[in-house]
């Protein structure tokens, strides 16, 4: 069994309305420093069987298909060290 992740966040040209809610929230909170804040999406796919680069591609095609909007959206995938 293989782990990937999927990280997700918006492209850095798009607005991110929950980031600038989040950033707007810090001081208040009493938190100061923080000088943007961008929010985005982690998916983790169970995989069956061994990780190959076959496989990666797959997840990728998933990535830029379903997980992620390519019009707003960038996407990383990545395979955590504990999953190796």
């Amino acid at each position: 069994m293989a782990r990937v992740v999927v990280d997700v966040m918006l492209k850095p040209e798009i607005l991110d309305p929950q980031g600038k809610a989040v950033h707007g929230a810090l001081p208040r909170l009493g938190f100061e420093g923080v000088v943007d804040v961008r929010q985005g999406k982690r998916f983790e796919l169970e995989l069956d069987g061994e990780l190959t680069e076959e496989r990666l591609h797959e997840v990728n095609r998933i990535a830029g298909t379903l997980l992620s909007n390519p019009v707003i959206e960038d996407f990383s995938v990545h395979v955590p060290q504990d999953a190796r």
